[in-house]
């Protein structure tokens, strides 16, 4: 059995534009969801979300490449450059080269919704401009693949490039896919992750309207998963990178390895477009394929889940049920557990890596991150969800868990090395 390791992070989020950045913000509870300045809201009674802060794409990449390409691929490529830097498999950054054989690196990576801000830009412009206004640029800003695709480029990943969208599980179904691509040996280092980019009047108002978003124009209360008065979600954008690896390949290298990927957990509750099934049987079944047989028995005071937690009403006590299922009722309880989303908003395909890193820093750094903004407890959300303050603890066991649109389930699973 091969054995994959994490070798590079990278993220862009609304608390930090780099891994250390996200890591002091994390541990310290800091809030990045803010009166939305995108666009005017005051047509909206949905005014608040987690936008990327303090951060120049033309600088880092340079205006030809921001100008033809869209927002959630210049973030994507931002994470990708530092987790490819982390890892040491750059040999020449500018140049894209890799000291690696490009036939074993590959390429998984999504997103929710793709280029929405150039499908909005460019057809405004169709219908105000006409058909010669539209960008010769639009096909290949806005189709949601193409993320994976500059990034296969950029380093010349010729293993293998999937984009997979699984809504708002997609950057822990890439993690999984790309960890299980290694595991049957097609390929050696696989970049994976996803981003997001949708901070715009269209899907605002499309999430608002659907009833998934909160009304709450309070930053400090708007976002508060497992709190008994959470009543929707707020929108934010972002991208994680997560490096792939196979053991003895990095060793032989000497790369620095972060943590092992040790399990990954897929399954659908096909049961309802939007809303998760309430007998949570199927995210059970997911938290339970992804844990290696060998830790089935760990003491679940040493295991931290890093919950989907939306801060929904049904999302959060069906991933509560679903934790109790999967461990028992009274072991549940001695799990730490904390959503990370209190701090970032639900980047969406995104979100799935960006706390997949989460869950890793927790395990490297023996510490839970917080769920903030919790202050009254929901009596069918009655597990340890780490209010408010970080707790320093031993943990041997990472879980991050996403559930998405259409009933998709997907758990990875982290150990340290």
């Amino acid at each position: 059995m091969r054995r994959i390791v994490i070798t590079g992070m990278g993220v862009v989020t609304p608390i930090g534009n780099s891994v250390e950045e996200f890591k002091q913000a994390l541990f310290s509870g800091k809030n990045g969801i803010a009166k939305i300045t995108k666009f005017d809201t005051e047509d909206s009674k949905y005014q608040l979300a987690g936008e990327i802060k303090h951060l120049d794409p033309a600088e880092k990449l340079g205006k030809p490449f921001v100008r033809r390409n869209d927002p959630f691929t210049q973030y994507a490529v931002i994470a990708a450059d530092e987790a490819m830097a982390q890892s040491g498999l750059n040999a020449d950054a500018e140049k894209g080269e890799v000291n690696i054989d490009s036939e074993r690196m590959g390429v998984c990576f999504g997103s929710g919704i793709g280029g929405i801000e150039t499908l909005c830009a460019d057809h405004t412009n169709l219908l105000e401009k006409g058909m010669k206004k539209v960008s010769p640029f639009f096909v290949t800003k806005m189709i949601y693949n193409i993320a994976a695709g500059n990034l296969a480029i950029r380093y010349k990943a010729n293993a293998t490039c999937t984009a997979v969208s699984t809504a708002c599980a997609t950057g822990a179904t890439a993690i999984g896919e790309g960890y299980r691509t290694i595991l049957h040996d097609y390929a050696d280092v696989m970049i994976c992750g996803g981003s997001e980019a949708g901070v715009l009047p269209l899907t605002v108002a499309g999430f608002g309207n659907c009833q998934a978003l909160t009304d709450n124009t309070d930053p400090e209360t708007a976002c508060r998963p497992f709190d008994k008065n959470r009543d929707g979600f707020v929108m934010a954008e972002g991208a994680g990178v997560i490096i792939l690896e196979e053991y003895e390949h990095a060793k032989q290298r000497g790369a620095n390895i972060i943590a092992e990927i040790c399990g990954y957990g897929s399954t659908c509750d096909a049961h309802h477009v939007t809303a998760p099934d309430p007998e949570a049987k199927q995210v059970a079944r997911a938290f339970l394929q992804a844990i290696p047989e060998e830790l089935k028995n760990l003491d679940c005071e040493k295991i931290y889940v890093n919950a989907h937690g939306t801060s929904t009403p049904l999302n959060d006590k069906t991933e509560t049920k679903a934790l109790k299922n999967a461990f028992g009722e009274e072991q549940a309880k001695r799990l730490h557990i904390s959503s990370t989303k209190s701090m970032t908003g639900h980047m969406l395909g995104a979100t799935g890596t960006v706390e997949a890193i989460a869950a890793v820093l927790a395990l490297t750094e023996n510490t839970i991150p917080p769920t903030i903004h919790y202050a009254e407890p929901d009596p069918e959300c009655d597990l340890n969800y780490t209010p408010n303050q970080a707790v320093k603890t031993p943990v041997e066991l990472a879980l991050s868990s996403n559930l998405g649109f259409g009933g998709h389930n997907a758990v990875l699973a982290f150990r340290k090395i």
